[in-house]
């Protein structure tokens, strides 16, 4: 058999996908674009509440501009305040403020632009504050015939910042003081509570927000007539004035009450019209955003306002009313973001059937329109520091789950949507003439004697008449574990060499390059096999034929195990596996990009031995595999399992294991990543399965990062609640998305591809969960650091104690409980009613699932033991 230099150009090894007609590709990527822009026009249908055209009663008036805050002292200049009230004036002749202190050129102001002025002053806990504001107000009174009447402090009783005796004596100094009609705001519940307080007043002046008592918006208009009613049968003597009436147009669910501009711009007109009916006296709260109120009250409060904080109309109070006015550029800009993927991606795989394409299209789509959803946020909220933290972080993760889950998406469609496989390959009926010789490869390190004879006796079973066997043990320090192997390889004859290595350097790579210095020269292929597979007679046989084509660098048979079916953590281990090699390896093997395996694994001798195992990498196997293809040469994957081997000893050794898998997936990704990007080597799809092949792993990483970003926002909520604030809903509705959709597509995948009940999906799947936090590791540390050194599988735990259940998830279980801590105190901070309290509360459950999934596996692991199954 021949061993070629270079082997025939890669496009002959990898069959063509169908090509697919350009007209129904086309019209398929139309289908899904206009499915897009349905469904953006869907989610904003405009409301048709009833025409206002007459005048507003008056408005509540803050003048603050979008990044002024009377708690910085930074308020507006006359300029500014003078130029809100002209536009105000095109709506009401009333205006209602509520401080006097710190705008004391509001009443000259007003009366410029003839607006009539309900002056107020802030009272609170503060009796210097109290005693400028009630000074400034009577002064003003005193000296402007704007001011047609006064109020004295707003919501004091509600906030608990003054006794009612306190306030009352307010009221009197007052009334005593000015000529205007005196009161104080108060909700309407507060003046039924105090009854008194209605002596000391000219009238009674009551906030009626449906939006805080929870009512939905369609009883809401209703209530504040009932409420309203209430109040004024309970004081016949005292005019009363709605002080505040409206509803917000963004921020969070305040149980059955929803604020969005819409539901806004619903209430607001169909109350004027009651107010209209029914002569009512009221304020509209209120005239523009406040986006400072958010650092005191929460969210909602920014967004009272019928203007935003850029002085423009949110709705219109005549026509209909849409709750994205812009959709239609959005869904147009997702569009035109996704249709280059679309288009190429429809005819590449037209050979899938219909649902396939049309569900791996909706998702690219789907994908599109949450980033420019995503981009567009800063645009519709006023976003202070603590959010801006926020959007800075989740915008980039974004775009790392979207990445994720089109590439989890196309493996879950190409491996469902397709009737086979394209490339699929099966064992050889016949052998070479002659049979090439073949040199297997054993290296083994402190490696229980009695597993590795097991696996010596069957490789001296193998059907297969000219082959030898070396057994390079490396390193093993007692020879009480290595003695035995070296007498067995002397009874089994000369086909078996044995050597004992020590010292040595490069790990298992450095004992693989050793033995392939003590190969018989006569080779043609070497055979990898690790210390404790019981390989099938038929291995070499039914393989070997594979290198008749001499583009062929490598042949791979899966890992597979035996002993676990009585052992509930070997189990879920095994299945844990499978999944790998019953659908990833296939799904890469459609463009000849599988994942080299350290056994089980057939290498053309002569180019084994001139690109030699890396001793710098800990998964030397998989990096042998990309440079076997970086050379020109296929693999073939032939899944039909020819040897089973044993499962880790218990959870310490399942998590090690993936760290190494997940540190030396980074060292190949730097190593190769000019090539990887931008080489002539590989094949386009070699590069997209080696460059986003990990990702699930990156997503496992990302997890970890969240998590310790989810505590720490909140302890952020429990110790700074004014510079913290729960994430926006529109946040986190993605986030959960990604954690269903990523479950989803391995649970489906499983039931379909995999040999296994539900009992045994759902274990692997608790299996992959608990690895979570140790591939966030592996994947963290091989980004930063070099090298670190291998760590054998412990597949029996013979020459040190077992560790205890818990010793190998201190970490996690210490996640766990933060997480579980921080989801229990959540909803003492915001609520019960508050919807995004419950989405935050969901988010930290969707992080403390892997967490918990790794401490119930430890648990099983410690229970079952290390006995087989």
């Amino acid at each position: 058999m021949t061993d070629p230099a270079s082997p025939e150009p890669r496009s002959s090894a990898v069959p063509a996908a169908p090509a697919g007609g350009g007209l129904p590709s086309l019209l398929l990527v139309l289908a899904v674009a206009l499915l897009n822009i349905g469904l953006w026009a869907a989610l904003n249908r405009p409301v048709h509440p009833p025409d206002w055209t007459g005048p507003v009663g008056g408005f509540a008036f803050s003048a603050y501009q979008r990044d002024q805050s009377p708690l910085e002292q930074d308020v507006p200049s006359e300029d500014e305040i003078g130029a809100d009230l002209a536009l105000l004036a095109t709506l009401t002749r009333r205006v209602r403020s509520y401080t006097a202190s710190e705008m004391p050129a509001l009443p000259a102001l007003a009366a410029r632009h003839g607006l009539s002025l309900t002056a107020g002053a802030w009272l609170d806990r503060r009796r210097s504050n109290n005693r400028r504001e009630i000074e400034a107000l009577i002064e003003q009174a005193r000296t402007h015939s704007s001011i047609e009447r006064v109020i004295v402090g707003n919501e004091v009783l509600l906030r608990g910042d003054l006794s009612p005796r306190r306030l009352a004596e307010y009221l009197d100094e007052v009334r005593a003081a000015v000529g205007q009609p005196v009161s104080t705001a108060e909700p309407w519940h507060v003046w039924l509570k105090h009854p008194e307080l209605a002596e000391h007043v000219d009238f009674i002046t009551i906030h009626l927000l449906p939006y805080w008592e929870g009512i939905r918006r369609s009883q809401a208009v209703g209530d504040v007539l009932h409420k309203y009613e209430l109040v004024r049968k309970r004081f016949p003597g005292k005019p009363v004035v709605i002080g505040e009436v409206g509803w917000p147009t963004d921020g969070d669910r305040f149980r059955q009450a929803r604020a969005s501009t819409s539901d806004a711009a619903l209430f607001l007109r169909r109350f004027l019209h009651a107010a209209a009916e029914h002569g009512l006296d009221y304020y509209v709260m209120e005239a523009f955003d406040q986006p400072w109120k958010e650092a005191t009250g929460g969210r909602v409060e920014a967004y009272w306002g019928v203007f935003d904080a850029g002085r423009q109309p949110k709705y219109p109070l005549t026509g209909p009313v849409q709750e994205d006015p812009d959709w239609w550029l959005k869904a147009l800009a997702a569009v035109l973001l996704a249709l280059p993927l679309m288009l190429w991606w429809a005819r590449r795989f037209a050979g899938l059937s219909l649902w396939g394409r049309l569900a791996y299209l909706g998702l690219v789509q789907l994908g599109a329109s949450t980033l420019i959803w995503s981009l567009t946020l800063p645009l519709e909220f006023y976003l202070g520091p603590a959010d801006w933290v926020a959007y800075a972080l989740l915008v980039p993760a974004q775009l790392m789950m979207i990445a994720i889950l089109l590439i989890l998406g196309f493996e879950f469609i190409e491996a469902l949507a397709q009737p086979d496989w394209r490339r699929r390959f099966r064992p050889l009926g016949r052998l070479p003439d002659p049979p090439p010789r073949v040199s297997i490869h054993l290296a083994c390190h402190n490696e229980p004697p009695e597993m590795v004879i097991q696996t010596l006796d069957s490789l001296a079973a193998l059907d297969y008449p000219d082959f030898e066997v070396l057994v390079i043990d490396n390193n093993t320090a007692d020879e009480a574990v290595w003695r035995p192997v070296e007498a067995h390889c002397a009874r089994l004859g000369p086909r078996f060499r044995f050597f004992h290595l020590r010292p040595w350097p490069g790990f298992k790579a450095g004992a693989l390059n050793f033995g392939l210095e003590q190969t018989d020269p006569a080779a043609a292929i070497i055979a990898v096999i690790d210390a404790d597979y019981v390989v099938d007679p038929r291995w070499l046989r039914e393989l070997v034929g594979h290198f008749e084509d001499p583009r062929v660098g490598v042949v791979q048979a899966p890992q597979a195990h035996r002993e676990f079916e009585g052992n509930a953590f070997r189990r879920m281990a095994n299945w844990e596996y499978e999944g790998f090699f019953r659908i990833g390896m296939h799904h890469r093997n459609e463009r000849d990009a599988i994942i080299q395996h350290g056994t089980m694994t057939l290498v053309r001798a002569g180019l084994l031995k001139r690109l030699r195992w890396s001793e710098w990498c800990i998964c030397e196997d998989a990096e042998l595999g990309l440079r076997v293809m970086e050379e020109g040469f296929t693999t073939v994957y032939v899944d039909r399992v020819y040897g089973r081997g044993v499962t880790p000893a218990d959870f310490a050794a399942f998590k090690s294991q993936r760290f190494r898998w997940a540190f030396g997936a980074m060292q190949i990704l730097k190593a190769h990543l000019g090539e990887l990007l931008a080489g002539f080597r590989l094949s386009p799809g070699q590069r997209y399965h080696f460059l986003t092949g990990w990702f699930g792993w990156f997503a496992d990483a990302l997890h970890l990062g969240f998590s310790l970003l989810a505590i720490a926002w909140t302890l952020g909520l429990l110790w700074a609640p004014g510079a913290f604030s729960l994430p926006h809903s529109l946040f986190l509705v993605p986030v959960l998305g990604f954690v269903l959709a990523k479950g989803a597509f391995g649970i489906l995948l499983y039931r379909r591809l995999v040999p296994c009940g539900w009992r045994d999906t759902l274990g692997a799947a608790l299996a992959s969960m608990a690895l979570s936090h140790a591939i966030a590791r592996g994947v963290l540390r091989g980004l930063v650091a070099r090298e670190h050194p291998f760590t054998r599988t412990a597949k029996q735990r013979r020459l040190r104690r077992q560790p205890g259940a818990f010793q190998a998830v201190r970490e996690e279980a210490g996640l766990l409980l933060a997480l579980l801590l921080g989801l229990l105190a959540v909803g003492g901070i915001a609520g019960a009613g508050s919807l995004e309290a419950r989405l935050w509360q969901l988010v930290l459950a969707a992080q403390a699932l892997p967490y918990a999934a790794t401490v119930s596996v430890a648990w099983v692991a410690a229970r079952a033991g290390e006995r087989p199954g």
